[in-house]
């Protein structure tokens, strides 16, 4: 039977038997014919509550109370499955008879998963408000609908089955089925399973990861087995959801292990520290660690201590999310009065509060302020837990001694989301204890899409003095008449503000350069994406903004600790034009501020950076908004201040968060070459600017943006040229055929549809990694001639995509595509049209063997004939080592020949005319190996013939396997992904040896006929 295509409905039937045979769910039926229109079985959930114990009295007035809310939609989808969550969290409170005391009834045994009635029913057809609809498998405990799987076959992507969920959710479709949803999931046999939530958007449905000893054939299987068997199931539900300021939340797997790993820290009173890197959750870890905490700790109190002020008015909204209220103390003497009463079981203290000038936390003052704060009868009241944020400081070890001198039985976990420094890890692990879980980083994060991977650009300013004279002249003037002492001061003086004035052609030279990034780069020039400026000072900020004015960039705004006040110009008048640095920052803050306070005005700003990108273009910023500000549309990072070390890290991270397709990478630009000796911060993450850090827990953080761009557009024409490769002659009527079909006839055109999709994809990523480099070809290393190529050829595809859509009748779905991406198209392309195309016939790999033949005169006429021999054998061991891939056991016996011969040279069994024809002979076998005659005729390509050196001479198994790679291999199968797994799958069932399978992929690779 043929699995390759198989119907999305054999993938159905596996997985609902999968449901019961492995998970223990009840099957419920296929409700096609069956219509209802909500998500409650009542019938059900009444005899559940009734085989608890509860009488049928309770039982029906739980069920009727609950059945009000899960029908009430009258404030959104979002407020209506809030208030089932916490009916299904903390049961439904009835009252008996009149007057009676309120019972509570738990329409879920959340501590006993087992004691619940699991059940799937599929083709559940529910009526719509304006069309009906009818999910693919739906899960049902108790029967309350708590999880519905929209399936795929292995051709159509998950994303199908994402926008199907999302599309479901609209009040048009059955909305009012989701009032009681969970876990939104979709999937198919390549993909596996994606989840979310209700009203999860596209972008954000999450791959659950987690290692298993178990073999299943599809991926899909080994999700569903681990996201939904039913402790697991439960446990999602009732320990990792929020609802955040209208977005609910479930936990990405980072956040779920981790948390699982302190449940046990806890119970064992152990510290610990959970590190996740930048951008994965960490505030959201810690809220569920608490909730955690709360219920399953007696008598717990926690203590959060941040050390910035957005991530403690965060933390108190996130908390709501979870039912839970904190209380933000005040000062240190009302931090101590609330730990002394146990009143307030949550609480949050804000150290930075504690200190009058520093941007993050004053550790010192605020201890200063708790010792001298302490009464001497004090004792904490609880069992507490106290959580510090960003542990890496420094100063933690102060801080932590000093709270423990208050706390002394209190348990302590720190968090950061960065990599603590070398001097300071290990004695962060005895502050804290060792690592909670595993530490989640960069690296691992880019990987699984929680964050977007760095590119980073070095771009450089060179300041000159263009006439000392003139200074010294003017000095002299300026100065007359003032004694030697005086002179000597001012010039110490003048020494600072010549920097300062003559860095005024350096600012407009670093405006210039991003007004101009902010027209050719697609997220910037679109709108979608913006920018950050770090400066090096306010006065340099505000000098910053006045330039971008003038320049035009006007959506700009600063965010910095300084507030304008009337003391700040007092005494500053100075008799003379130019105002003071002090003059000049007050002037522009207030009239940037425009009547606002500067709360209101960041506030506004803030929220028009994150939300309306394209009317907030640009923040420049010194300190602030470097850590804890999360914006997705922030792409460019622009550095023109010294930084180092865990500010760096931080601040590089606000670029590196996920938002829309378009968004590929984050950029860091940097002015003040932060990165010095590039070649080894790319290669090993530790030089100059990280070098205080252990490289493996920096690694991945950072790319060089020239190189990977490269990387990126050549991949994207390869990808292109191996899809039409098939196509000969390449006449437009040949590709209308092979992408279409005979448009005549609408079965072509849907059997060929997975290869037009393809092209349209691969089409526009080279377009976006084209417009990424198009103005700076010369920089990746093309010639003149080269870019024209790439040029046109980028123009060929452009004309060849658009020519399939219209024949083929097609209108591809825009909204994942760039909207900006034809306006570049257009900027960089020429208008005129190419009708051929290169050749793409395969070159081959191996070079000519250097003076193998017959040596030059050079050669012969040194003296030492030693020389010669090694220069050749080099050649040869190069080449061998070089196609080594492609045919291991040839290439192996042609390095022992190589071996032999060379012993033979150096013990003098050969003269030197006869090694020369023994070594010719074997450079022609390495370089040229299809001309080696001892194969089967029916080895008629270099591919077969490696197959059958590596399938121990087997010449049946070779041409079969060969078969089975044409047969089973994709364009662009070579992805490390789904396609390269078919292949893999399909060699495998030839083989039936996954070692031997494994190494003979590698040699497939190899291949370029393959």
């Amino acid at each position: 039977m043929n699995t390759i295509g198989k119907s999305e409905r054999s993938t159905q039937n596996r997985i609902v038997q999968l449901f019961q045979d492995k998970l223990g769910y009840t099957y419920l039926g296929n409700w096609e014919q069956e219509v209802r229109n909500q998500p409650v079985e009542e019938g059900l959930l009444k005899n559940y509550l009734t085989a608890q114990g509860y009488s049928e009295t309770e039982a029906k007035k739980a069920v009727s109370k609950f059945m009000k809310a899960v029908v009430k939609l009258a404030d959104g989808l979002y407020d209506a499955n809030k208030k089932v969550y916490s009916l299904l969290r903390y049961g439904v409170n009835i009252r008996k008879e009149q007057g009676e005391a309120k019972e509570n009834i738990q329409l879920i045994d959340w501590e006993n998963p087992t004691n619940n009635n699991f059940a799937i029913a599929e083709e559940v057809s529910v009526l719509g408000g304006n069309h009906d609809k009818r999910p693919d498998v739906v899960l049902y405990i108790n029967g309350i609908a708590l999880g519905v799987i929209e399936l795929k076959n292995s051709r159509v992507d998950v994303s199908e089955g994402i926008r199907q969920n999302l599309d479901n959710q609209n009040a048009k479709f059955i909305q009012s089925f989701f009032t009681t949803q969970q876990l939104v999931m979709a999937g198919n046999d390549t993909q596996g399973l994606v989840y979310g939530t209700i009203e999860t958007p596209e972008k954000y449905y999450l791959t659950w990861k987690e290692e298993t000893s178990e073999n299943y054939d599809y991926v899909l299987d080994k999700h569903i087995c681990q996201l939904c068997k039913k402790e697991r199931f439960l446990e999602l539900i009732h320990d990792f959801v929020v609802f955040d300021k209208g977005t609910k939340k479930l936990c990405r797997p980072n956040q779920y292990f981790g948390v699982k790993a302190a449940h046990d820290n806890v119970r064992d009173n152990k510290g610990g520290i959970i590190w996740h890197t930048q951008g994965s959750g960490k505030s959201l870890t810690m809220v569920w660690l608490t909730k955690w905490i709360r219920e399953h700790i007696e008598d717990s109190r926690v203590l959060i201590i941040t050390d910035r002020e957005e991530l403690d008015d965060q933390i108190e909204k996130l908390y709501d999310g979870v039912g839970e209220s904190i209380y933000r103390t005040k000062s240190g003497r009302d931090l101590l009065s609330v730990l002394n009463e146990k009143k307030e079981m949550l609480i949050a203290s804000l150290v930075h509060k504690f200190g009058r000038n520093s941007e993050e936390g004053d550790f010192e003052s605020y201890i200063k302020e708790l010792k001298k704060e302490l009464p001497s009868d004090f004792v904490a009241k609880g069992n507490i837990t106290v959580f510090v944020d960003e542990c890496h400081r420094t100063q933690s070890g102060k801080l932590h001694d000093a709270m423990k001198t208050i706390l002394p039985d209190a348990l302590f976990i720190g968090f950061t989301g960065t990599p603590l420094f070398k001097k300071d890890k290990q004695k962060s692990i005895e502050v804290f204890g060792p690592f909670i879980g595993n530490p989640y980083k960069f690296d691992e994060a880019v990987e699984d899409g929680v964050v977007l991977d760095l590119l980073y650009e070095a771009r450089d300013v060179e300041q000159f003095v263009t006439d000392q004279q003139s200074i010294d002249d003017w000095f002299e003037a300026e100065t007359k008449g003032l004694m030697d002492v005086a002179k000597i001061e001012l010039k110490k003086k003048w020494g600072t503000m010549q920097k300062v004035l003559g860095s005024k052609s350096r600012l407009e030279h670093i405006v210039f350069d991003i007004v101009k990034d902010f027209k050719l780069k697609p997220r910037l020039a679109s709108g979608e994406g913006n920018a950050m400026l770090v400066s090096g000072s306010v006065y340099q900020a505000c000098r910053y903004y006045e330039l971008f004015q003038n320049a035009g960039l006007k959506k700009c705004a600063i965010i910095t600790s300084y507030q304008p006040h009337h003391a700040d110009i007092k005494g500053e008048s100075t008799g003379v034009e130019t105002p003071t640095e002090k003059a000049l920052k007050y002037d522009i803050y207030t009239k940037m501020l425009n009547g606002k306070s500067t709360e209101e005005f960041e506030a506004v700003a803030k929220h028009k950076f994150i939300h309306e990108p394209q009317k907030m273009q640009l923040l420049i910023v010194v300190d602030k908004l470097l850590t804890g500000f999360d914006a997705p549309s922030a792409t460019y990072l622009y550095i023109d201040k010294k930084m180092q070390d865990h500010g760096l890290f931080q601040a590089v991270c606000r670029v590196n968060r996920v938002a829309d397709e378009s968004k590929k990478y984050g950029y860091i630009i940097d002015y003040k070459d932060l990165f010095k000796s590039l070649e080894k911060s790319i290669s090993d993450y530790t030089s100059e600017a990280f070098d205080q850090y252990d490289s493996e827990d920096v690694k991945g953080l950072l790319v060089d943006r020239v190189e990977k761009s490269k990387e990126r557009l050549e991949t994207a024409l390869e990808t292109l040229r191996a899809l039409c490769e098939p196509v000969f002659p390449k006449e437009e009527h040949q590709f209308i055929r092979f992408f279409c079909g005979n448009t005549e006839n609408k079965n072509d055109l849907k059997t060929r549809e997975p290869k037009r999709v393809e092209l349209y994809k691969a089409v526009v990523a080279l377009i976006r990694a084209y417009a990424e480099v198009a103005n700076e070809m010369y920089k990746l290393g093309y010639s003149e001639k080269e870019s024209l190529e790439i040029k046109n050829e980028v123009k060929y595809y452009s004309d060849l995509r658009d020519t399939i859509k219209i024949a083929s009748g097609e209108q591809i779905d825009l909204k994942t595509y760039e909207p900006g991406m034809r306006m570049l198209m257009d900027m960089y392309i020429d208008a005129k049209s190419s009708k051929k195309i290169l050749d793409f016939d395969n070159q081959s790999l191996v070079d000519l063997v250097v003076n193998v033949s017959e040596p030059k005169e050079e050669y012969q006429s040194k003296k030492h004939k030693e020389a010669v021999a090694e220069t050749i054998e080099n050649n040869v061991r190069k080449v061998i080592i070089e196609e080594q891939p492609t045919n291991p056991k040839y290439y192996e016996k042609m390095s022992q020949l190589l071996d032999d011969l060379i012993q033979q040279r150096k013990d003098e069994m050969l003269d030197y005319e006869a090694y020369l024809k023994k070594i010719k002979e074997l450079a022609q076998q390495v370089s040229e190996p299809t001309g080696v005659k001892n194969y089967p005729n029916s080895l008629d390509s270099q591919a077969k013939r490696a197959l059958y050196d590596n399938l121990e001479q087997n010449e049946v198994l070779a041409l079969a396997l060969d078969n089975v790679i044409n047969a089973n291999k994709l364009d662009a199968w070579r992805d490390g992904g789904i396609r390269e797994k078919k292949l893999r799958l399909a060699v495998f069932g030839l083989l039936k040896d996954k070692e031997k399978t494994s190494e003979i992929m590698e040699i497939i690779k190899a291949q370029n006929e393959y």
